[in-house]
């Protein structure tokens, strides 16, 4: 009972201590601007609201909450020898990577990047750093980076389970542009969690002694125990344009979850061997970057899913409240016919929906490739009439390439008609040239022209 109440103590102590520190807050703030920006696109894409940034940001600082909790039970078993001047080294370069790439505020990456650092420190004994530089040294020499992949791995794991949960639910749909530059429909998923974490540690105290002792510390849990916050990100981003959101949330949560078993054995093999630990650090950063790299070379080898057929036309997207939705039609049917017309494109979808603005009955291919007859009454002032945003065809006026982005591409005001990927003027000639010839061969309208995303591909 006395350690069940020094615990409690301790957690809100540990609590207290997350409110101070400025990382939980920091990340919660990059959350919200990557949600945002991804609401900005779906408006000047397809000029409708899709998605509230704001509700989403809510649902996973709740969702990450939940996977602190799991991670911090698991956590207590494993146990972690970790200061507090280790979490802000681990920050401090979370930081400096997220200058260069988003996807890069992983703890696989600062926590692999820290454990090559070690590795050089220790074969070079007499590097000892003057100054600042001594400091940072002592730190990263201290650091138990067997733990750390550990914590490392049960994130992972995490971090699928949440894939699973709520990965599909923020995807975006988007227009990219084909293998043979004509543009096709798929969608971003793209979702971060702020993780609070409460880890256990072993210190010098005057209370009680732990029941059982943890994996990582040895003796030194004979003295006592305490709580520390450490608030950290975890979250994932995928592009599919030949499976569906939830699909592909799945096939992304089963990697996430194997990735993390791979980390954890290859962690306590670390820390059986300690030669080893520079190889299970090489081992997150390039087991991180495989799957990403293997999920890429999948979509540009999968054929895509939301492509106008002949005969009808492709659902992308339904949009919330709306008829569409109301109706049962789902992304990736296909429309093919209204009131009895055939409606082998979107202009004659559009044609036959005028005819009869009151009423629509139409026919429609599910996945099995059966058709379903849905009918409705259309409301006066109802958003679009139907509410579905169609797969693109060739008079599409928008064709989005997906970019990394970093920290100060978030930060960075975008001036009115600056192109997105602005990286030179030379750029921006080039796209303004291929944007004249889109509208003179394809007779667009000269105010429509290529739209490019900075999000993470």
């Amino acid at each position: 009972m006395d350690t069940v109440l020094e615990v409690l103590w301790m957690l809100a102590e540990a609590g207290w201590q997350l409110l101070l520190q400025p990382f939980y807050y920091i990340s919660i703030i990059l959350i919200m601007l990557i949600y945002r920006r991804q609401v900005l696109l779906e408006r000047k894409l397809f000029h409708v609201r899709l998605h509230s940034w704001g509700a989403q940001t809510w649902r996973t600082v709740l969702g990450g909450l939940l996977a602190g909790i799991f991670v911090s039970l698991v956590s207590m078993f494993i146990g972690m020898t970790l200061t507090v001047e280790g979490v802000i080294c681990i920050w401090a370069v979370t930081l400096i990577l997220l200058l260069f790439r988003v996807r890069y505020l992983c703890l696989a990456y600062s926590v692999g990047l820290l454990g090559v650092a070690q590795f050089i420190l220790n074969i070079v004994p007499g590097l000892q750093g003057v100054g600042w530089t001594a400091e940072v040294v002592r730190i990263i020499r201290e650091l138990n980076i067997p733990a750390l992949l550990c914590l490392v791995a049960v994130l992972h794991v995490a971090e699928g389970l949440l894939v699973r949960w709520q990965g599909a639910s923020f995807a975006g749909p988007l227009f990219f542009e084909g293998k043979r530059g004509k543009p096709i429909g798929g969608y971003q998923l793209q979702s971060l969690w702020p993780v609070p974490l409460f880890l256990l540690i072993p210190v010098q105290t005057a209370g009680t002694v732990l029941p059982w002792t943890p994996l990582f510390g040895g003796d030194a849990w004979q003295g006592g125990f305490q709580l520390i916050a450490f608030p950290i990100v975890i979250g994932f981003t995928e592009i599919t344009v030949g499976l569906l959101p939830r699909a592909k949330a799945r096939v992304s949560s089963g990697r996430l979850v194997a990735y993390g078993i791979v980390m954890l054995a290859l962690a306590l093999l670390s820390a059986w061997w300690s030669p080893f630990v520079v190889v299970a650090a090489l081992a997150g950063i390039i087991l991180h970057e495989g799957l990403i790299w293997f999920s890429r070379f999948e979509e540009q080898n999968r054929s895509p899913l939301f492509v106008n057929p002949l005969d009808g036309v492709k659902v992308l997207a339904v949009l919330p409240g709306s008829p569409a939705e109301e109706l049962g039609i789902q992304a990736g049917e296909t429309i093919i016919k209204v009131n009895g017309t055939p409606v082998p494109t979107k202009e004659e979808l559009h044609a036959a929906l005028r005819m009869n603005p009151a009423f629509c009955k139409l026919e429609v291919r599910n996945f099995a490739g059966e058709s379903k007859f849905l009918q409705r009454a259309i409301y006066a002032g109802e958003h679009h009439q139907l509410g579905a945003i169609l797969a693109p065809d060739d008079k599409s006026p928008v064709a989005v390439r997906m970019r990394s982005i970093s920290l100060i591409h978030l930060l960075r005001p975008r001036r009115e008609g600056e192109p997105a990927n602005s990286g030179s003027r030379r750029s921006a000639r080039w796209f303004n040239r291929r944007n004249a010839k889109l509208s003179e061969d394809k007779h667009r309208s000269s105010s429509q022209g290529e739209v490019q995303a900075e999000t993470e591909a």
